[in-house]
């Protein structure tokens, strides 16, 4: 049987990973995107467990036999698919055990060439905390700062089209960070692991030492950025602040909030729902002419006014405590783009 370790497994070149853990586990977290193949479910895997501790390691054998039996040819075939597809292919388990041990050990014996992955899913999860701990003595962030609603999302995703390095943090979280930040996103928000795993898989396979990523708080929706991270975003070093006028501004959040959401009136209710939330911080005659305001369709006017009466003057002061290496102005959202590549391009140079 061919063992690997991770290190090495996440070097191959068109790899694929086949996870052999429970669906929850999968779920949590997952290496590459990894195949799922379950060998046991929830339960069964956790009946498998309790045997084995209780009548030890035979009897633990014996049950998983009946539930695993009859999805042999399955996973015969599906492993095969994989070997066809791809060059190198890798199985774990939780730990590198006898989940994967038994699966590579089935279709090898069947001569399919496959790896099973030394430590399993662990060593995996203690690979990536121990490069998040360390990558940022050697990598830089180039930090986009900026209002709400002046294209920060947008410019990440331009250079992404350009094969500009760059982390989306909020695309991670599924999350932009506010009361409003999960309406813009149709994906269940990830696992604190899944989200660090992202992270280290957009640090890892990097192009170049300098990487965009937006100015961005401890917690990001349901999740918090690593220390290591957050504090490489923090420290001086690479900082642009993005400027626009509010006209743009409003006509982005309007099309993010409103315009592009699939059930335009369900929507309107969460975000009425969501506005009703700010009452104590607000008062309610300011709250009531907001959500007048959303009857109405008055949409420019409503989101005009958040952003003057309470998100600017809320986050100017963290715009505000940096010292920017390049201003840019995204009204013209090409010009902004071909700046903040030509920026790119400078810091690259002078490292």
């Amino acid at each position: 049987m061919k063992t690997i370790k991770i290190e090495d497994a996440l070097k191959l070149e068109n790899v694929v990973f086949i996870d052999v853990r429970t669906e929850s586990e999968h779920e949590e977290d997952n290496i590459l995107d990894a195949f799922s193949m379950p060998l046991f479910k929830d339960n069964e895997h956790n009946e498998v467990g309790t045997i084995y501790k209780m009548q030890g390691k035979h009897e633990a054998i014996k049950i998983g036999f009946d539930y695993v039996g009859y999805k042999l040819k399955d996973i015969y075939l599906n492993v095969l698919e994989a070997a066809k597809n791809h060059d190198n292919v890798v199985v774990y388990c939780a730990r590198g055990g006898m989940r994967s041990g038994s699966v590579v050990n089935l279709v090898s014996s069947l001569g399919i060439n496959v790896y099973q992955l030394e430590g399993g899913y662990k060593s995996y999860r203690n690979y990536v905390l121990d490069y998040l701990r360390n990558i940022m003595n050697t990598k830089e962030f180039i930090v986009v700062h900026g209002l709400t609603g002046v294209g920060k999302t947008d410019l990440l995703k331009m250079l992404e089209e350009n094969n500009i390095d760059n982390i989306d943090l909020e695309g991670i979280a599924k999350n932009s960070g506010s009361t409003f930040g999960f309406i813009t996103f149709d994906q269940k928000p990830p696992s604190q692991k899944k989200f660090e795993t992202k992270i280290f898989e957009e640090l890892f396979y990097s192009n170049s030492d300098y990487i965009f990523i937006e100015s961005e708080s401890k917690r990001v929706g349901h999740v918090c950025v690593p220390n290591e991270i957050y504090d490489a975003i923090i420290r001086d070093g690479h900082h642009i602040l993005l400027e626009c006028s509010t006209e743009n501004r409003v006509k982005r959040l309007c099309r993010d909030y409103i315009h592009n959401q699939k059930n335009k009136e369900e929507n309107i209710q969460t975000l009425k729902d969501c506005i009703n939330k700010f009452r104590k911080r607000l008062g309610h005659k300011r709250v009531d002419e907001y959500i007048n305001l959303l009857d109405e369709g008055k949409y420019e006017e409503l989101v005009e006014r958040y952003l003057v009466e309470y998100y600017d003057p809320l986050y100017m002061h963290s715009v505000d405590k940096y010292k920017y290496n390049q201003v840019i102005n995204f009204d013209d959202m090409t010009k902004g783009l071909n700046e903040s590549i030509k920026y790119h391009e400078k810091a690259k140079k002078e490292q």
